[in-house]
């Protein structure tokens, strides 16, 4: 892992957005290693560096739609492969507390994830998926999917995003030293209650 990159829309506007949910980790990992973000326009975004191991952090300046300006910039400047990097962003397709990890795969009409494998010329990059649950109504357009994702999450439903963005934290130790199969099973398997 060489780049980690959160997803969301930049300003006050968008700050607590159920798009925004991909910033939320990446601002929680960054402040619990006290790593510090920086400006930096010809990567079109905020960077901060992890040291041991060099790790870079990014949180595109972009609107989520244009994310694959800053994902490809940062990977060209570095030299970093698809599967270097992981893209850590909102999942409609998730139930709200719900967090998966996962290499490749389907888009899910994520329009951030659709531009960044534009930029790459790849699909296969890391994602760390959050869930934030999906209008459910089957006569929701996709104007009221918009709105959904461009609206804080309802006063029941952050504790439990919440709760997914501090799991998802959770495993980034072994995210760190590239034990993905590891944080895999750690992050997808069901804890075992006292009872059982």
């Amino acid at each position: 892992m060489k780049l980690v990159v959160g997803l969301g829309n930049p300003g006050k506007k968008y700050e607590r957005t159920r798009h925004n949910a991909g910033f939320w980790w990446v601002e929680r990992l960054a402040q619990g290693l006290k790593a510090v973000f920086r400006s930096e326009s010809k990567f079109h975004g905020r960077i901060a560096k992890l040291a041991q191991p060099e790790i870079w952090l990014l949180l595109p300046a972009t609107y989520m739609n244009e994310s694959g300006r800053a994902v490809a910039a940062t990977a060209s400047f570095y030299k970093i492969v698809p599967q270097e990097i992981l893209v850590v962003h909102d999942e409609l397709d998730l139930p709200p507390g719900s967090v998966k990890l996962k290499l490749g795969g389907g888009l899910s009409g994520h329009n951030g994830l659709k531009d960044i494998a534009e930029g790459l010329g790849s699909r296969d990059f890391w994602r760390l998926r959050i869930g934030i649950g999906h209008p459910r109504d089957t006569a929701a357009t996709e104007q009221d999917v918009v709105d959904y994702v461009l609206h804080p999450p309802r006063a029941e439903e952050q504790p439990l995003i919440d709760d997914a963005v501090a799991r998802g934290l959770g495993i980034w130790p072994l995210l760190a030293e590239d034990k993905h199969e590891a944080a895999m099973l750690r992050l997808h398997t069901k804890p075992v209650s006292a009872e059982e």
